[in-house]
C-alpha cells in the first residue's frame, strides 16, 4: 500500500487543505482527520469539485463538504476482499483504520489492480506418470492434459504469476520433454521457468533438492495436476504472518455414508445415525516452505513432503493450515478430470 501521510488535512481545515492534499498526495482523495487522529471524513477531488461549483470559496471551512458515509477496512483485510469491496461500491480509494478509528494506510483501486511482484518461488511438481489417467497419459504428461483447452500445469503457472510469483521451477521426469517444449524459459507467459530434472523419480518432495540455490524467501510447493484458484498470496502472506516452517493448504472435505451407521459397545447398541456426513481437513497439495526446511532435504533420495513435514512436527517446530475457499480439484483420477472439465473432453 502507498504511503498517505499527504493525503491526511484537519477536519477543522479548509477546501483549500483538501485541494492541497489531493495534488500532493496525487490519489484523488483526502483524510480529514480529527485532532486525536480518528478519521472524521474524506474528501474526493469530485467533493472538492462540487464545493467549488457549489460557491464555496478555497478559505471555506472543509468540514460542510466532507463525506461522512465513507468505506474503510481493517488492517487484516486481505487485497482481494479490499479490491472486490472496491469494485462493488464503484470506489477506488478505501482508508484502512485500526481499531480506535485512525487511518494507518490507504488501499487504492489503481494499485490493488497493477500486477504484483513477490520475491518467492514457486515449485511445481509435474513429473509423475500420471498410472490412474491411463490411456490418456501414455503419451502425455498428467500435467499437460487440457481443461477448458488449456494444459493444466500451463493454468497453474498463470495462476502463479497472477499472484506476483514470476520465478517458477518444475520439476519433471516422465514425458519431460513435452512439458519443456511447451513452456521454454517461460517468457511467453511472463514468468522465469526453470526445470528440475528427476533421473529417477523422488517423489514429491525430493526434487527440492535439485534446486540450484537455496531460496532467500519461503517457496510454495504445489502438485502439478491442481485446478484452482487458490488464493496464494494471501497463503504466502499467512505463513510469513505465523512464523511457521511450513503452511499446508487444507480444504473441508464432507463424505456422505450412503447408510445408517450405528454406534455400539459389543453387542448393545448406543445410537443409530441416518446416512451422516463425515467432514475432515484434508491436504490440498500446495504448501509454503521455509528455506530452513528446504535446506534439510538430501539430494537423491526419494521424499514425501507430508513427511518432510511431519519430520517438522516430530522436531515441535511451527506448522500452519490455511484454508483453500476457492476451487479446487486434484485432477487424479478420470472422475475428477472429467468434473475439472464440466463434461467435456478437453
Amino acid at each position: 500500500m502507498p504511503p498517505f501521510d499527504s493525503c491526511v488535512v484537519p477536519a477543522s481545515g479548509t477546501v483549500r487543505d483538501a485541494m492541497r492534499a489531493l495534488d500532493e498526495g496525487a490519489r484523488r482523495i483526502a483524510l480529514a482527520v480529527e485532532p486525536d487522529g480518528r478519521l472524521a471524513g474524506v474528501a474526493t477531488d469530485g467533493d472538492v469539485r462540487r464545493a467549488l461549483l457549489g460557491g464555496a470559496t478555497l478559505d471555506d471551512p472543509l468540514d460542510p463538504h466532507l463525506t461522512r458515509d465513507f468505506v474503510v477496512v481493517s488492517p487484516g483485510e486481505g487485497r482481494a476482499e479490499v479490491l472486490e469491496l472496491m469494485r462493488a461500491r464503484r470506489i477506488s480509494a478505501v482508508p484502512v483504520v485500526d481499531a480506535t478509528g485512525r487511518p494507518v494506510a490507504l488501499h487504492l483501486l489503481d494499485e490493488a489492480i497493477a500486477p504484483i511482484n513477490r520475491p518467492n518461488w514457486a515449485v511445481v511438481m509435474a513429473g509423475g506418470r500420471g498410472v490412474r489417467l491411463r490411456p490418456l497419459t501414455e503419451t502425455i504428461p498428467k500435467p499437460m492434459l487440457r481443461v477448458a483447452g488449456r494444459p493444466i500445469l500451463e493454468r497453474i503457472v498463470l495462476h502463479l504469476v497472477g499472484h506476483g510469483i514470476r520465478r517458477i521451477y518444475l520439476a519433471i521426469g516422465y514425458l519431460g520433454d513435452v512439458i519443456e517444449d511447451h513452456f521454454g524459459d517461460g517468457w511467453r507467459l511472463g514468468a522465469r521457468i526453470e526445470y528440475l530434472r528427476e533421473d529417477v523419480p523422488l517423489g514429491t518432495g525430493g526434487a527440492l533438492a535439485l534446486l540450484p540455490e537455496l531460496p532467500d524467501e519461503p517457496i510454495l510447493v504445489m502438485n502439478g495436476d491442481l485446478v484452482t484458484q487458490a488464493d496464494l498470496g494471501s497463503l504466502l502472506d499467512a505463513h510469513v504472518a505465523g512464523n511457521r516452517v511450513a503452511t499446508i493448504g487444507i480444504r473441508r472435505y464432507v463424505h456422505a455414508v450412503p447408510f445408517g451407521c450405528v454406534d455400539r459397545d459389543g453387542d448393545r447398541v448406543l445410537r443409530l445415525e441416518e446416512k451422516p456426513a463425515l467432514t475432515r481437513d484434508v491436504n490440498t497439495g500446495i504448501y509454503a516452505l521455509s528455506p530452513a526446511l528446504v535446506a534439510r532435504v538430501a539430494p537423491g533420495q526419494p521424499l514425501a513432503l507430508p513427511d518432510l513435514v511431519g519430520d517438522a512436527l516430530d522436531r515441535g517446530e511451527p506448522v500452519g493450515a490455511f484454508e483453500i475457499e476457492d476451487d479446487w480439484i486434484d485432477v487424479g483420477q478420470r472422475e475428477q478430470l472429467d468434473l475439472a472439465r464440466g463434461g467435456s473432453d478437453a
